[in-house]
């Protein structure tokens, strides 16, 4: 089963305690990279929502981001950073000894400082309903992530169109590269033959040796071991496609598979057009990986 790791999902849940908003977004990346941007108020969530996603995701750089408002916004906790004032105070009481301000700390100096003051949303203090928010969170991203999961196969089933028209392609052209390398192979017997027909006048041979060495040279253009290996490949890439398994990182292989035969084939067969069908073919597989990178 072919799914694009690309995606985005977004929904909003309200109920009588809080209105709660979650926004996935998924990108192409080697692994699965699980980004959570959630409030402090579930914090406690974290590792059950990470393993909700790592259960139903295998590739994919995917962002979760999760707003929450209460209905009634919780009291925050206000907290002083006691030692961070203490070196301030005798920082500033050092600078008034040398004459370089006036002055005492003030109020409204530790409000303007950040590090001085450390404010939390204070966790809710009825605990059933602070395990009834973290069901209603982890129920919005489930229904988020079924979204996602949609958009991610609607757009694998259109990559796999794409993809099978190429293999196609590629089943073809494989074809007429078997064809032209075999008929460019029996050229190169014919003019070799010849040649040694031309110099047969000139030096002595035993007939079967010289037939036997054309034999041995035009089997060094013969391909038909990478043909072979070449559609199976294809054959192959047809059984993932179909597997209820992500496929991308194997079809990726596959590909580099496929263009090692390709490059060996370019490299021994011979014949007219072969290199041309060489160059189409490895365009062809160029575009195909693209593809492939952005499946799951």
């Amino acid at each position: 089963m072919m799914i694009s790791m690309t995606g985005f999902a977004s929904l909003t849940r309200e109920d009588e305690r809080a209105t709660v908003g979650v926004t996935l977004r998924a990108v192409n990346h080697r692994y699965l990279d699980v980004q959570l941007r959630i409030p402090q108020s579930v914090a406690a969530l974290e590792t059950r929502l990470r393993a909700l996603l790592q259960k139903r995701l295998a590739r994919g750089r995917v962002e979760l981001s999760v707003s929450v408002q209460m209905r009634q916004p919780p009291t925050p906790d206000v907290t002083l950073n006691d030692e961070f004032v203490r070196r301030l105070g005798a920082a500033i009481a050092a600078a008034r000894e040398a004459g370089l301000l006036e002055g005492a700390l003030t109020p409204g100096d530790l409000v303007r400082l950040p590090q001085a003051l450390v404010i939390r949303e204070r966790p809710a203090d009825d605990p059933s309903m602070a395990e009834e928010l973290g069901h209603t969170v982890e129920a919005a991203v489930d229904a988020t992530l079924s979204e996602l999961t949609a958009m991610r196969a609607s757009e694998g089933r259109h990559l796999e169109a794409d993809l099978e028209q190429r293999r196609l392609f590629l089943a073809d052209l494989i074809g007429r590269i078997a064809a032209a390398a075999e008929e460019g192979r029996t050229q190169l017997e014919a003019r070799l033959a010849e040649r040694v027909k031309e110099l047969a006048s000139q030096v002595e041979a035993d007939p079967a040796a010289v037939a036997q060495e054309i034999v041995r040279t035009a089997a060094r253009s013969d391909i038909s071991e990478e043909i072979v290996r070449f559609r199976a490949h294809l054959a192959h890439w047809s059984a993932l496609v179909a597997s209820e398994e992500p496929c991308g990182r194997k079809l990726d292989f596959l590909l580099q598979e496929m263009n090692r035969e390709i490059n060996t084939i370019g490299s021994k067969a011979d014949g007219v057009g072969v290199s041309e069908l060489i160059v189409t073919a490895k365009a062809e597989m160029e575009k195909m990986r693209e593809q492939v990178q952005n499946v799951e």
